[in-house]
């Protein structure tokens, strides 16, 4: 069973809000067919420590603007891998050197990618070129 709606709306929320943070590597996996406690699992990467942090902010804002409120969340003071769980949805923000060490899209890579809009991948600079 894929994950369902709201999941899916709560991880573009949250991808968004993120994008908004200049986060990178934004992808969305469905793990509900895998995990019994979770559907989507979000993960992106803050550039420093600091970007982490404000990313992390920015995604629990845009959740709580939707009713969703935080479960848990850990690593908020090393802001190295932050993981914010709202039930449906958790939420990954690793520091660029964890995310490649940690490799999560290799660990769940046989679960199906959540469609993202396209316009979480535009650059700054606006050129038109697409992450995807």
């Amino acid at each position: 069973m894929a994950a369902d709606v709201r999941s899916r709306h709560l991880a573009v929320v949250a991808a968004r809000a993120a994008a908004d943070k200049k986060a990178q590597e934004i992808i969305a996996l469905d793990v509900s067919e895998r995990l019994v406690l979770t559907d989507v699992f979000l993960v992106v990467s803050g550039a420093n420590e600091r970007q982490v942090k404000a990313i992390v902010d920015a995604v629990d804002e845009a959740l709580h603007k939707e009713g969703a409120k935080a479960v848990r969340k850990e690593g908020v003071g090393e802001a190295r891998w932050v993981l914010m769980d709202y039930g449906d949805v958790v939420v990954h923000v690793q520091h660029e050197e964890d995310r490649e060490y940690y490799a999560l899209e290799r660990l769940w890579k046989d679960c199906p990618v959540v469609d993202l809009p396209g316009d979480l991948y535009a650059p700054a600079d606006g050129d038109g070129d697409t992450h995807a």
